[in-house]
């Protein structure tokens, strides 16, 4: 059975600038590919994300479409950077337009985005990545998402340095073992809520 992610990328640097959370969202993306997962990337900054916490903020408001996206997926990824040992304002924005699929229910009564699976990545130069993953992962299960085991990875260089994780030569191990664990695990976990969905 092919599933299908999407990888929200939260980086602050908006086109085809290079960006350390495009490079491990598409890693994401590689690993999940390696478990029969189909998927896609969103660089979110490039598209007009009203402040709000409703599915459709109105007046040119590109939510939507992100938001069809995201209730298509079985996997969603979310990968930010570390600022000021912060998610970005980005991966904020998302989070909270996410907060409107509480109100949102599917046939069988459910919220809308269970049986989505959630998987989490930070990148960053300074302390945080573990507040942020937290933080994530707290806010995806509150709108329904389920986080599997070990779901999410990180990289933080050495404080008050410049080097960042996609100016790196190659992709230290640890980071990478554990992103396709979370890989792994979450396919694994999408699969079965295909298969047997949470009950009504």
């Amino acid at each position: 059975m092919t599933l299908t992610a999407l990888a929200l990328n939260c980086t602050l640097k908006p086109g085809d600038a290079p960006s350390s959370s495009a490079l491990m969202a598409q890693q994401f993306l590689d690993a999940l590919a390696e478990h029969d997962v189909t998927g896609s990337m969103v660089r979110v900054v490039d598209h007009d994300v009203r402040p709000g916490v409703e599915t459709d903020m109105g007046d040119g408001d590109q939510w939507p479409t992100i938001r069809r996206q995201v209730l298509d997926a079985d996997i969603l990824v979310v990968v930010t950077p570390t600022w000021v040992g912060q998610m970005s304002s980005v991966a904020n924005r998302v989070l909270e337009r996410l907060d409107a699929e509480l109100s949102e229910t599917r046939e069988d009564g459910n919220p809308i985005l269970y049986g989505t699976v959630a998987l989490v990545g930070v990148v960053g130069n300074e302390d945080g990545a573990h507040k942020i993953t937290a933080d994530l992962y707290q806010a995806l299960d509150d709108v329904g998402c389920t986080i599997p085991a070990q779901g999410g990875t990180y990289w933080n260089g050495e404080a008050m340095h410049t080097v960042d994780y996609n100016d790196l030569d190659e992709t230290p191990e640890a980071p990478l073992q554990t992103l396709r664990t979370a890989a792994a695990n979450g396919a694994h976990l999408a699969r079965l809520l295909t298969a047997e969905p949470y009950p009504a």
